[in-house]
């Protein structure tokens, strides 16, 4: 009986609590809502940079989509609101370090499209400053209005196209992500 009592006062008291996921020490609601669109957290990953034999954990990324999948494909291809976050974890990214590795990873995910989209991939990098420990910066698809950067909690562009949203989320859910794990983690593998 006593057990039914604490289980009813935990679904009552309780059950309006957003879940959260955690990796890292960082944690992130297992829901968000967009421009009055509900997102799922489909899952959690660590960009992880190696350097000679380390490996320097940089930031955790979750990414939220309208339904969970492990379909990266299938999340590229919907033109449906989307976001990723990032909570950074290392001490100091320079702006030229994030840069570097968006043309790397665009170079190697979506090379076909970079020549048409230079002039937002431009303006996406403008977007952009150092980024230290503690800082998130969230990159938030919607139709019809582009890819909104966010960083530090303040909107600082807005990048239209779902052709620019596709090929900037496919950074992280392409063929070749920045590192395995991430992707899969991501993808709640």
């Amino acid at each position: 009986m006593r057990r039914l009592i604490a289980a009813a006062f935990a679904v009552v008291f309780l059950g309006g609590w957003a879940l959260a996921l955690d990796l890292e020490g960082v944690s992130m609601p297992d829901t968000t809502s967009v421009s009055g669109t509900q997102l799922v957290l489909n899952g959690l990953g660590v960009r992880i940079k190696k350097v000679a034999f380390l490996k320097i954990k940089v930031y955790v990324a979750g990414l939220y989509l309208p339904a969970k999948t492990q379909d990266a494909d299938a999340a590229l291809a919907a033109d449906t609101p989307k976001q990723l976050v990032m909570h950074f974890l290392y001490k100091e990214v320079g702006k030229d370090k994030l840069l570097e590795a968006w043309q790397e990873g665009l170079a190697a995910n979506a090379a076909e499209k970079v020549a048409g989209l230079a002039d937002r991939i431009e303006k996406f990098n403008a977007c952009w400053s150092d980024m230290r420990a503690g800082e998130r910066a969230v990159l938030t698809y919607l139709p019809g209005s582009g890819t909104h950067v966010e960083i530090r909690g303040q909107e600082v562009g807005v990048i239209p196209g779902f052709d620019f949203a596709q090929a900037i989320f496919s950074v992280w859910l392409g063929p070749k992500p920045p590192n395995a794990e991430l992707k899969a983690g991501l993808l709640g593998r």
